[in-house]
């Protein structure tokens, strides 16, 4: 499956956004759904996942609380809103899919990665 990811940008710090993943020309529905972020100079690190059911999320500590991870209805998209930005969430965020059936906390083993969208957040 293709991943596509969009929504990033520029943004100043406490600031929104949301980014969006979609499959081209496919459902989501049998994927669990994860979003990870490269920041500059660092290793890819886990920054939320969804479970192909939509009925269990899953969040790195440094996210929690800021950062919400859905599906829409149709399973086309899924969605990561971020909100309280802080300089420090500045990074390529990809998206992936997972198509092995483990608990929502499980976050490797994903099959299917995006390209990535940038998000830099200015001071």
């Amino acid at each position: 499956v293709q991943l596509q990811a969009s929504g990033g940008g520029l943004v100043q710090v406490g600031g929104s956004l949301r980014l969006s993943c979609a499959a081209s020309g496919r459902t989501l529905s049998i994927y669990d759904m994860g979003w990870f972020r490269r920041a500059p100079g660092k290793e890819r690190e886990f920054v939320a996942a969804i479970r192909r059911s939509g009925g269990s999320t899953y969040y790195a500590d440094s996210v929690k609380g800021r950062f919400t991870i859905s599906r829409d209805s149709a399973q086309k998209l899924v969605y990561l809103q971020m909100n309280s930005l802080k300089p420090e969430d500045t990074a390529v965020y990809y998206c992936a899919a997972r198509r092995r059936d483990f608990p929502v906390l499980v976050t490797t083993y994903y099959d299917y990665w995006g390209q990535g969208t940038l998000v830099t957040v200015s001071s």
